[in-house]
């Protein structure tokens, strides 16, 4: 356990960052999952929305949403 005051504040902020990037890309992994089942327009574009709040907070990067994105969007074409 850290000993310095600012080191025991880095341990809380990082426990509390990564709770939360977690919280987000389960997120997208619920709504990438049920827009890839379903194929529906209305949870494709839940799924393109977590995508770009998750890029925007820097959850995971714009090239990664990006892709994730094009990969939805090729759906529709498909079903």
């Amino acid at each position: 356990m850290a000993n310095i005051k600012s080191a025991i504040k880095r341990v809380r902020v990082t426990k509390r960052n990564r709770d939360r990037n977690l919280a987000y890309k389960s997120k997208i992994k619920k709504t990438t999952r049920a827009a890839l089942k379903t194929g529906s327009a209305e949870d494709i574009r839940s799924a393109v929305s977590s995508l770009d709040k998750a890029a925007l907070k820097g959850i995971i990067s714009k090239s990664s949403a990006s892709r994730k994105k094009s990969k939805l969007m090729k759906l529709p074409k498909k079903v």
